[in-house]
């Protein structure tokens, strides 16, 4: 529980609260712009959660590299989209961006969502193929990638 727990503090914790935190702080922009924001990070925010502990209760790891799921993990969110995770933190981010009303932080947003596109299609699908091979081409073929 202790490596789930750093892994998502210095995993997106960094990337979806941390680093848009320090944006607004740069920027000045720390009040409430627009409330409707907090749908989408407070919504992102309780998907992440379950996603953390879908990969360690099922999966029996983190979603850290360095001590990843011992299981394909293919229930809870994971039943209707490949990645929930990464669509959780984008959220995340979304919610920032329309709460500060800042482009700054859509623009970071964005950035964050490509280079979540090209970690997914160019080393996790591969490296998951070769790990779980007929489980995961089967459990790829009949759930989407994002949503």
């Amino acid at each position: 529980m202790i490596r789930s727990l750093a892994s998502f503090l210095l995993l997106p914790g960094v990337v979806a609260y941390l680093i848009p935190a320090g944006l607004l702080a740069l920027s000045g922009d720390l009040h409430l712009q627009q409330p409707v924001g907090l749908v989408p990070l407070v919504l992102g925010t309780a998907l992440l959660i379950w996603c953390t502990v879908e990969f360690h209760s099922v999966g029996r790891g983190t979603l850290a590299p360095w001590a990843p799921p011992e299981r394909l993990v293919t229930s809870g969110l994971y039943r209707y989209s490949r990645n929930p995770m990464y669509v959780a933190v984008a959220l995340i981010l979304i919610g920032w961006a329309l709460t500060a009303w800042s482009v700054a932080l859509l623009v970071y947003a964005c950035g964050v969502s490509i280079a979540f596109h090209l970690r997914v299609t160019r080393y996790e699908e591969p490296t998951l193929a070769r790990l779980f091979g007929d489980e995961w081409l089967g459990y790829r073929s009949r759930t989407r990638r994002w949503l």
